[in-house]
This record gives C-alpha cells, sequence and structure tokens, in this order.
C-alpha cells in the first residue's frame, strides 16, 4: 500500500456550487493529470489510494466525491445501489468536469485522462463524451452504465479507450464490454480491450477480498499506467 500523497480539495461545481475531491499530487512539477472515478460506494479509502497510487507513478491524479461526502460501507451493497441509483447524472457530469478543470490548471496540460471503476467506469465514458476537448485517453474498468436514457455519445470522444472486463462479471459481462469495443472501432475509435477470464467483478478492490484478484490486478494496473504514458502529455 502506497502511503497517503494527498489531500481533500474544493473546486467549483455546477453553477458554482462548491464540490470537493481527493487530490494526491506527483512530485514532478506538470506531471500529466488523471481523474479518477468512485466506484458505488463513494470516495472510499480504497478510490483514494488509487490516486496515491497513480501519483507515486509520476501522474496527479483527483477523484471528485460525486456523493457529497456520503460513503457505503463494503458490505451494503443495496445501500450503495440506492446512492447510485439517486446520483443525479447532469450534477455528476458537471463535477467530474469541474476536477478535469482543476486538473488542467494544476498540471498547466489541456488534455487529462480518466479512469473509473464499476459505476465510476461509465461515467469515466460519459466524461470523455462530454470532455473531448479534454480527455485523451478513458480506462473503464468493469464499466457499469444503469442510466438507459444518458449514454455516452461515443461518436463525439476523441479519448483513445482502455476496457477491463472480468469474464465472470454478471454486472458488465465479457459480450457487453466485446459490444463496446466493436462500437468504437466501428467508429473509428483508438480501442483495446482486455479480459481477464478468471476474475470476478470489482477485481481491483482489495479491500474486498472475497472478489480481490492479485494477479490480474496487478496486469491492469500495469496497462493502465502504461496506456496512460502513452496518451497523455508528457512533462
Amino acid at each position: 500500500m502506497v502511503a497517503s500523497m494527498g489531500e481533500m480539495v474544493a473546486f467549483d461545481g455546477p453553477e458554482g456550487r462548491p464540490a470537493a475531491g481527493y487530490l494526491a499530487m506527483a512530485e514532478a512539477p506538470g506531471a500529466p493529470g488523471v481523474v479518477v472515478i468512485q466506484e458505488w460506494w463513494g470516495l472510499i479509502d480504497q478510490i483514494k489510494g488509487v490516486c496515491d497510487r497513480l501519483a507515486a507513478a509520476g501522474f496527479t491524479a483527483l477523484a471528485p466525491d460525486l456523493y457529497g461526502g456520503t460513503t457505503v460501507p463494503l458490505h451494503e451493497p443495496d445501500d450503495a445501489a440506492k446512492e447510485m441509483m439517486g446520483l443525479q447524472l447532469e450534477v455528476a457530469a458537471e463535477d467530474m468536469s469541474g476536477a478535469v478543470e482543476l486538473l488542467r490548471a494544476r498540471t498547466g496540460h489541456d488534455r487529462v485522462g480518466v479512469i473509473g471503476f464499476c459505476m465510476g467506469g461509465g461515467l469515466a465514458l460519459v466524461l470523455a463524451a462530454r470532455r473531448p476537448d479534454a480527455i485523451a485517453a478513458v480506462i473503464p474498468c468493469y464499466g457499469v452504465h444503469p442510466w438507459e436514457a444518458a449514454h455516452p455519445d461515443y461518436a463525439a470522444m476523441t479519448a483513445a479507450t482502455q476496457i477491463h472486463c472480468a469474464g465472470l462479471d454478471d454486472f458488465f459481462t465479457t459480450e457487453a464490454a466485446e459490444e463496446l469495443t466493436g462500437t468504437l472501432a466501428a467508429l473509428g475509435k483508438d480501442v483495446e480491450l482486455h479480459v481477464y477470464p478468471d476474475s470476478n467483478h470489482a477485481f481491483f478492490n482489495e479491500d474486498r477480498p472475497e472478489v480481490f484478484d492479485p494477479e490480474a490486478s496487478a496486469h491492469l494496473w500495469t496497462r493502465a499506467i502504461d496506456f496512460l504514458a502513452e496518451h497523455l502529455p508528457s512533462i
């Protein structure tokens, strides 16, 4: 586990409403920026840890708090589902966009990346579609998009996309991942898919031992870091 490298910060959300997030700065000035999007549990310590790991790897990472300070215990999935379904997508999109602007200001780079997990994977694609001017790389990890009326406009995306899918996932199935990959490829997008055949949904979350897969997580992390380094501006 990487030692905590970040702090909670405030930034502008929708219509000037205050928003907040966890920001972990890389040591090098001008390190490229990455937005980290939470699972349905909220801005929990595990997501903050992803920011810390990104900072240690040479990126400046910001996870916006999309639940406004609410977190759900990892043993209460029903409560997490309620929080997710109660999320106002337009407000969340504005908060994510505000996080992009903070990273642009802190890093000096116009283009940033985004990585998201579960619910956050779906929202990462939303952000990439809504901010093609700013998102250069998007990494949805077993991404779930439960908002049927608000699917991303994939045609608008300019970001390179790296999709991660768990073979035993009933939420974001291999078939769904392959369909998304095909949709993006047909639109001429730069897209790659990585399937982890023996892994379950949320296999990257080390705080959930019932699904955590150390080997698959290590592969996901290496691939994600290499992908971000390839597509984001250098220092």
